[in-house]
């Protein structure tokens, strides 16, 4: 960086008709060419081409297509065997302009088969130590007998149709090509075994407690379309555990048959309610209806109790419908308390659902109803009103999984009821997060088994606003905290994942299946940028009008990472391209800090060095016009300068002033006694606004954002010359660390004394 004498030198010279020798320029080496590297340079390389399907904006193109897929289902849960049975029949819609021979079914339950060769991807080692159930189920017992039997498979004719399964996959062939607008209706026979979810994990199966009873979590349960698209073709990825799911917007009609003292509930309007409900629940859930502070129990702990002594051997059909939704799961047991409480979203009436065994208590029936009707206002706030009629959240031990209108989610007290803080918002965080889910992805369906981010990170995001809303809301539940501790959201929360090994640390445009540190780089990361860009960069009422118009646009749609990026630049007026490089495309990190402070006197007499420069160019003070003249404190000829250091004294200035403002100008003027030049150095080679707070000697502070755009040309340093009439005394970089800066101890100025470690130990105890 030229320093300001030079520069201030270097404008002097052109104003008075000289210019710089090239002679020092010819005798440097020659430096070679590159690559555009400036962080702002656009991504056209990085993005696809807008076409008529995706438009530049980040809408949808005119010929914007997604197929649809509609399911009739019967299934029917056998409780004594832990079984899980189902005949479904698909109509599935081809509305792409291409041909299709062929179509791709998701077979998500393979992945549990006794073959399945997830377990052979993951690597392992020997552990010195291992909880018993864990090692048992791993070294000892017989593995589980999972996956789907396809019973058969038949076209509406009921022929038998061609089909090959790869592991989670399966193609069925076609009798004949679909066209644009032609619909195929075929069915599906099977069968499997249900998991238990908590001795060996996986997003759904059954929890068994001591009496013998189960509570079952069922999702991924039924053979289920890929999605087709104009960017992928088939998603037909294999499914290994990790990465979730890519599916099709479709109406379902689906009965389920369970033991008849079960409870039960799951994505859609339950269209039988007067048979499956007694007349003690119909008067309960009317009262539900109208309110809107409190849930109403609809099936007591008492009664859940008495049902759980009973193992009716009798059945009952709970049967649903549901209108453009991407998947299907319900929750059933007899074990269930279950409580309801309205919630206005917009012009609709919206039921908050909770559905928990008495383990779950009294932490479920005092606040999960609550964070649900709590999470849908926050999340309507900030995309569209929540379209569907009910959320639920189901208690589930060790789970936190989402689906259209219904979650699963942990938080369990001790036998006491007693619970802990880390319980408690542990419970909290998981019901706003994966109520949450109902618009990212099941309402905007982005591709989860692709980018983990659009529907994690983004959701994250939104959470941590809905968790900041809910501490608002209900200040009992937060007390003595005063405000909801967010573990992911401000900015200095992602520093030590950031500032890490670069060898375990991948971008966030990384398949999640092949990212290091799946949790920060999905959730953290991406979430935590968005609060940056809402909160430093952007301003809330910019970003809040951006994402609304994303959420807007692709309700109910398939968006991909690049609609969201030009939806927001879009929509806002701003260049987001180095943001979207550095914080997706690259694992850089931000550091920004104070390099050097000098400070500068006004004077009209010449300094020693503008007079050795006028010297070297056969020059003469006479040759010059008037000028100002600034010396540094400290300079050789500081103390001779600063006789004549006030502003009424250099009379250049005051005959500029008096000649060419007005008096109503000059009494407008200010008089500053004090030029700063301030270095900003940028270790970190990710562009951030520079936020500086300035101290003076009165003790006031003044705060100045300078757009990240300063960096543009110049990305290791840049100067700024602040006039004042008082003087600086302390300057701090980024001082509400909203920048997720790795290294602040370059932040201040003057510098900070390295504190020992009793010293360091005590100032952290006072900030705590």
């Amino acid at each position: 960086m030229q320093s300001f004498k030079t520069l201030t030198l270097f404008v002097l010279l052109l104003a008075t008709g000289f210019s710089y020798s090239q002679e020092e320029d010819q005798k440097e080496e020659r430096v070679p060419g590159h690559y555009n590297n400036n962080p702002f340079k656009q991504l056209y390389e990085e993005f696809s081409t807008p076409n008529q399907y995706r438009s530049a904006s980040g809408a949808p193109g005119p010929a914007y297509y997604q197929q649809q897929a509609d399911y009739v289902m019967d299934i029917e849960l056998d409780d004594k065997n832990k079984k899980l049975t189902g005949y479904e029949t698909i109509t599935y819609t081809n509305n792409s302009p291409d041909v299709l021979d062929y179509i791709w079914v998701q077979l998500d339950q393979n992945m549990r088969a006794k073959d399945s060769k997830s377990p052979l991807i993951v690597s392992s080692g020997a552990a010195p130590a291992d909880m018993a159930g864990n090692f048992v189920n791993q070294y000892m017992g017989e593995g589980f007998d999972g996956g789907f039997n396809i019973q058969s498979i038949k076209d509406n004719n009921g022929n038998d149709l061609d089909y090959i399964i790869n592991r989670t996959m399966m193609r069925i062939e076609l009798p004949k090509s679909m066209n644009n607008g032609d619909k195929f209706v075929f069915s599906i026979r099977w069968w499997y075994n249900i998991n238990n979810h908590v001795n060996g994990r996986g997003r759904s199966g059954y929890e068994e407690f001591e009496d013998g009873n189960r509570a079952y979590v069922i999702a991924q349960f039924f053979p289920r379309m890929a999605v087709y698209s104009d960017v992928e073709g088939w998603q037909n990825s294999q499914f290994w555990g990790r990465d979730e799911f890519a599916l099709v917007f479709g109406d379902y009609e689906v009965n389920i048959t369970v033991p008849a003292d079960h409870i039960l509930d799951g994505t859609g309007v339950l269209q039988n309610r007067k048979e499956v409900f007694s007349k003690e629940m119909m008067t309960r859930y009317d009262k539900a209806k109208k309110s809107y502070d409190e849930p109403v129990i609809i099936v007591t702990q008492d009664e859940a109790d008495e049902a759980s002594t009973s193992f009716d051997a009798n059945k009952k059909t709970w049967k649903f419908k549901a209108k453009n939704v991407r998947d299907y799961a319900f929750a059933s047991s007899r074990r269930f308390i279950w409580d309801m409480m309205a919630v206005k979203v917009g012009e609709r009436e919206v039921m908050a659902v909770s559905m928990y065994p008495k383990e779950g208590n009294p932490l479920w029936e005092d606040w999960s109803t609550k964070l649900v009707a709590s999470t849908l206002e926050t999340y309507s706030r900030m995309t569209f009103d929540y379209p569907y009629p009910k959320a639920i959240s189901v208690h589930a031990k060790n789970q936190g999984m989402e689906y259209p209108m219904i979650c699963w989610n942990y938080g369990r007290p001790e036998k006491d009821g007693t619970y802990s803080e880390r319980v408690k918002y542990g419970m909290f965080g998981v019901i706003i997060h994966e109520v949450g889910h109902n618009y990212f992805p099941m309402i905007i369906n982005s591709d989860e088994r692709q980018w983990t981010w659009m529907d994690e990170g983004i959701n994250t995001f939104v959470q941590y606003i809905a968790e900041q809303d809910f501490g608002e809301k209900y200040p009992d539940a937060i007390a003595p905290n005063k405000k909801y501790p967010s573990r992911r959201g401000p900015a200095k929360n992602i520093v030590s994942y950031m500032s890490g090994d670069q060898n375990s640390i991948a971008p966030i445009m990384t398949k999640g299946l092949n990212t290091y540190n799946f949790g920060a780089n999905g959730y953290s990361k991406p979430g935590t940028g968005l609060n940056i860009l809402r909160e430093t960069v952007m301003g809330r009422e910019l970003f809040d009008y951006s994402f609304k118009t994303y959420a807007q646009r692709w309700m109910f749609k398939h968006p991909s990472p690049e609609d969201f990026f030009r939806t927001m630049e879009d929509a806002s007026a701003m260049d987001l391209d180095w943001f979207w490089r550095g914080w997706f495309y690259t694992t850089n990190v931000v550091d920004i800090g104070v390099g050097e402070v000098k400070k500068y006197f006004v004077t009209s007499k010449m300094t020693k060095e503008v007079e050795e420069m006028m010297t070297a160019r056969g020059m003469k003070e006479s040759d010059l016009p008037p000028l100002v003249y600034l010396v540094e404190e400290g300079s050789d000829n500081f103390e001779e300068s600063m006789r004549s250091s006030s502003l009424d004294d250099v009379s250049s200035l005051q005959e500029y002033i008096m000649d060419n403002l007005s008096p109503e100008e000059i009494a407008k003027l200010k008089k500053p006694k004090f030029f700063y030049e301030v270095t900003f150095e940028k270790p970190g080679r990710l562009p951030m606004p520079i936020i500086a707070e300035y101290t003076y000697s009165d003790g006031t502070t003044e705060r100045v954002t300078y757009p990240v755009q300063i960096w543009k040309t110049s990305d290791q340093s840049v100067g700024k010359v602040i006039a004042s009439d008082k003087e600086i005394t302390k300057i701090v970089v980024d001082p509400d660390e909203e920048t997720a800066d790795v290294d602040t101890s370059n932040n201040t100025w003057p510098k900070r004394k390295k504190l020992g470690a009793f010293d360091s130990f005590k100032e952290n105890k006072i900030k705590g």
